[in-house]
């Protein structure tokens, strides 16, 4: 009886299915802004989360190629994140020359100036929050969150996220906001434990108490020039 009992168990235990990717979802709200966006029309894009592997290793990560656009002497999208090893392209759909480029925190860059209707390339290598401008217009910033990890999102406007396909198990949840000072976001970083259903937060109530726009030089660590082509400098997140 005894071997039958075992056969049997060997049997179920083989017939089990696996336990399939999970998600973690939820959403996000934006406190003390001054951003009339926020204010007035309840804009929560551009939160980043993502989830550390706690207790087993991270599969490895599938780099991507994607792309922010410069249009309207804006960076579309003006939050963008991607694996580490991931291309972003940057072309310009914009009438006028564009000099894309980042020079301190994450991953430094210059493409250089180029001309409307031509693009150029970076392949981030390293991890971190980098923070991109333009050499020729002041007020043109944008964010690439270069992240070790395959599970993360950037909110939409309202604030709802999905970060599909994370295997059950145990994760830290960290989170980015350009306009949030970092002692408030590593209040909000937490311990989750994923079940193989998926999980659902609470309501993440990110405050932007304290945020002061700083102004930022060019590439060349100096003020944009005031003339109108490149635009009075103003103060933007640094």
């Amino acid at each position: 009886m005894t071997w039958r009992w075992l056969i049997t168990f060997s049997l179920l235990l083989w017939l089990r299915p696996p336990a399939w990717p999970a998600s973690v979802g939820g959403q996000v709200e934006l406190t003390n802004s001054r951003e009339p966006a926020v204010r007035k029309l309840k804009d929560y894009s551009g939160v980043v989360l993502w989830l550390t592997a706690m207790g087993f290793p991270a599969p490895p990560l599938t780099p991507r190629r994607v792309t922010m656009a410069q249009d309207n002497k804006r960076f579309v999208p003006h939050v963008l994140a991607i694996s580490v090893g991931s291309t972003v392209d940057f072309p310009n759909h914009d009438a006028i020359f564009h000099n894309a480029f980042s020079n301190f925190n994450g991953q430094p860059f210059d493409v250089g100036l180029y001309a409307p209707k031509t693009t150029q390339s970076v392949t981030f290598t390293h991890a971190g929050i980098v923070r991109v401008f333009c050499n020729i217009h002041a007020t043109m910033s944008a964010i690439i969150a270069v992240l070790s990890t395959p599970w993360y999102t950037v909110t939409p406007a309202d604030g709802r996220f999905t970060i599909a396909n994370v295997p059950p198990g145990e994760y830290g949840l960290n989170i980015f906001h350009e306009r949030a000072l970092p002692d408030n976001l590593r209040f909000l970083e937490r311990r989750i434990t994923v079940p193989e259903g998926g999980l659902t937060l609470p309501l993440i109530s990110i405050s932007e108490t304290n945020y002061i726009p700083a102004p930022h030089f060019n590439k060349y660590g100096q003020p944009y020039p005031p003339n109108t082509e490149y635009g009075a400098s103003k103060g933007v997140s640094k």
